[in-house]
This record gives structure tokens, C-alpha cells and sequence, in this order.
């Protein structure tokens, strides 16, 4: 059989990236839709906060993204190998009605293959979470920044973009099993695999009446979902964070960061407080020595960890509707090198000594510092049911940076 194309039949390399991709699209749809039952699951009231239903969902979006920049990556290849090649000419040409159908459909599958995986390829690169893609070239795309609103929009996109998917394949596996069981003519059997005899097509003409319809049906459905407020970004509902109370303190923080990194899935994961208080006193010693205390509390729910926020404010994890803050205590001493605070730290109920080493940069009445530590979140009873470092490491890495006036 041969590679290419002829006017009376499909070569090898088609056949092959045509049944390829639909081993891809058989194999990807269900996978995700599963993954998407078991989220639903997951962010319900009635979730029972199962690790083994986590660890199932991750792994079957993990491999849902996977299938999915395989599936693009074929699409574009089929797309460049098609547009090289001869076109099969269609048996019927004089039923201008069902040609046009069938091109449309045809022009449909093909955007909707680029489209599907690509939007959703683009919703994950600007999510912070888990899942990863497993591949060796990392989960960023270039110009996608990380942000809830550019995931939302996307993630709706994709949708939207399935859907008309779905639709376009209905609508060519039943104009193909009508060419063969109502029509009787090879129509399939020139897709399908082997050499078979094909009757050579009537001359015949196109047009860009098919790319046209494929584009409008693509304006109705962005038209559709924007109408049903699918595009229009949102952000999801977060606990509100507890009301931190004013500190009375020596210094006042002007700017600050207090930014966490944990590792789920072999993947990095970042989030960071929006609202924290510091109580510092602090003198600079002429020597290496005491040089004064800072007392920290932290609103637990104010913490966006990317997709595994409303997780990571569950029971298992910081428990924040029983444990609303977190509190660093600790005295600070200059060293003959930088800096520490030393204390302890509490998160839920469990209090742990901790030591916090920074830098310090003194300019008359403003100071800079900037300090990091790792921390152990089974010393804090934080995710106990994860007993291993499987689906979360135990490993907390801890950023802070603030600038801070003496206070008047």
C-alpha cells in the first residue's frame, strides 16, 4: 500500500494518523470524564477527605493532560501530512447538500482536535496545582502567565471546545456508517487498513463554502458560551479569612510575603498568605546577641495554593474552619553572620521549636529581611492520612520578605 494519497484513496500515513487519533480521542474522553466525576466528588460537602480518591483523581487527570499533548501533537502532524497531500475526491459530489456537510465536518474535526487539547494545555500551564503532564519538558507554555482568571476562561473554552468535538464526531461516524450501510459504497472501507480496490471519484470542485461553515459553527459556539457567561472570568468563593486583630508593634510592616512551596506529585506547588500580622521589637546590638522578639499570627484561610486551595483547607490538612490561624512566636539574636529567630510555631494544635535564619539590611529607620526554612507538615499533623511521600512530600519550604518603619 502505498504512503500518500491519491484521488481514489487514502495512504498508509493517513490511515494511520486517522486511526491513531482516534484511539487518542477514545482513549482521552473517558479518562477525563471519570477524573471529572471524581473532582465533583472531591470538592463536595459530603467529601470524606479519602487520599485514596484523591490519589485516583490525580492520577487519571495526570493522564487525561498526558493523552491530551499527545492527542495535539498528532492532530498537527495529520493537519501538515493532509495538507500535502492529494485529496480523495468525495463519491457523491452531486449531493451538493450532504458534500458540503461532510467537508464542514470534516474542517470542524480538524480545528476541534488543535482546539481541544491546546485550551486545555493552556488552562493547565496557568493553573498552580497538581496533575502533571508526563513529560519530560515541564507544565509552563511560553506567554501563559500563572492566573486564575486566564484558567478560568480557558477551562470554559475547553469545554466549549469538547463539546463541539463530540458533536463534530458524532456527525462523522454516522455520515460514515451511512456511506456504508445505506449508501453500500467504500466511502470507510478506503480508511480502513490494507489495500483495498477503491472506484475512482467523479471529477468535482470545492469551494470555501465548508472552512466557512466550520468558522460560523465555531462564532455560535463562542457566541453561546459567552451568552451563557462561560468566558467571563470568575473566581472561585474562598473561606473568609479570620479577622486578624491590629498589633501594637515597634516596627510597622509596610510590604511583606509570606509564600509557601510544597511538592505533590513530583510537582512544585506555590501559594502564598494574603494576610498575616508581625509584632516586632527590635534594637540592633553593637555585637552578636539579643536583638529583640517578633510574634506572628496567620490567617489560615487566607492561603491560595493554586487547584488544591479548598483541599488544603480541609480537615486533614490546616483545618481551618477548627484552626483559623497559625502563630510564630520567637526571640531574635544577631549572629556573628545574619540573623535568627528562634521560637516556636504553632499550626493546628501541634506547637513545634522551629529556627527562622535571615538577612538583614538596615537603612536608618527601614529594614529589609528576608528569611527562609523547610518544614515538616507530619510534625504539624498535616495531611496524617498521607503516610508516605507518594502523593505529598513532607517537605514545606517556608519564604518570608517584608519591609518594615520604626515606628514613631
Amino acid at each position: 500500500m502505498a504512503l500518500s494519497n491519491t484521488f481514489s484513496s487514502y495512504g498508509s500515513a493517513a490511515k494511520t494518523f486517522h486511526w491513531l487519533t482516534a484511539l487518542l480521542i477514545l482513549t482521552t474522553f473517558p479518562v477525563g470524564y471519570f477524573a471529572n466525576d471524581l473532582a465533583h466528588q472531591i470538592t463536595s460537602p459530603d467529601f470524606d477527605g479519602s487520599q485514596a480518591v484523591i490519589d485516583r483523581a490525580t492520577q487519571l487527570f495526570s493522564l487525561h493532560k498526558t493523552l491530551g499533548v499527545a492527542a495535539f501533537f498528532t492532530a498537527l502532524l495529520r493537519i501538515l501530512w493532509a495538507v500535502t497531500q492529494t485529496k480523495p475526491g468525495l463519491l457523491h459530489p452531486g449531493r451538493k447538500a450532504e458534500a458540503l456537510a461532510a467537508e464542514a465536518v470534516h474542517w470542524l474535526l480538524y480545528g476541534s482536535l488543535v482546539l481541544v487539547p491546546l485550551t486545555g494545555w493552556i488552562h493547565h500551564a496557568a493553573t498552580v496545582g497538581y496533575a502533571p503532564i508526563r513529560w519530560p519538558f515541564g507544565q509552563d507554555l511560553p506567554f501563559v502567565p500563572k492566573s486564575d482568571a486566564v484558567a478560568g476562561v480557558f477551562s470554559s473554552l475547553h469545554w466549549l471546545f469538547v463539546w463541539t468535538l463530540f458533536a463534530s464526531l458524532a456527525l462523522h461516524i454516522a455520515g460514515a456508517l451511512k456511506h456504508h450501510i445505506i449508501d453500500r459504497d467504500s466511502t470507510l472501507s478506503r480508511m480502513m487498513p490494507g489495500g483495498t480496490a477503491a472506484p475512482q471519484p467523479p471529477a468535482q470542485s470545492h469551494s470555501a463554502a465548508p472552512i466557512v461553515t466550520a468558522l460560523a459553527v465555531w462564532a455560535a459556539v463562542l457566541a453561546g458560551g459567552a451568552a451563557l457567561g462561560k468566558l467571563t472570568p470568575s473566581h472561585a468563593a474562598q473561606a473568609p479569612a479570620a479577622e486578624l486583630a491590629e498589633v501594637q508593634s515597634g516596627w510597622t510592616v509596610e510590604s511583606g510575603a509570606l509564600a509557601i512551596e510544597v511538592t505533590q506529585m513530583g510537582s512544585p506547588v506555590a501559594g502564598e498568605f494574603a494576610d498575616w500580622t508581625a509584632a516586632i521589637t527590635f534594637d540592633e546590638p553593637a555585637a552578636p546577641g539579643p536583638a529583640g522578639s517578633v510574634e506572628v499570627v496567620v490567617a489560615i484561610p487566607s492561603l491560595t495554593l493554586g487547584t488544591v486551595t479548598s483541599q488544603a483547607m480541609g480537615a486533614d490538612y490546616f483545618d481551618s474552619t477548627q484552626f483559623p490561624t497559625a502563630t510564630f512566636t520567637a526571640d531574635i539574636e544577631k549572629l556573628a553572620e545574619g540573623y535568627e529567630a528562634r521560637g516556636t510555631l504553632t499550626i493546628r494544635d501541634q506547637t513545634v521549636p522551629v529556627v527562622l535564619p535571615f538577612s538583614l539590611d538596615l537603612d536608618g529607620d527601614t529594614a529589609s529581611m528576608s528569611g527562609s526554612l523547610t518544614l515538616n507538615r507530619i510534625d504539624f499533623g498535616v495531611g496524617q492520612s498521607l503516610a508516605d511521600e507518594s502523593s505529598l512530600a513532607f517537605a514545606v519550604a517556608v519564604n518570608v520578605d517584608l519591609t518594615a518603619r520604626r515606628a514613631e
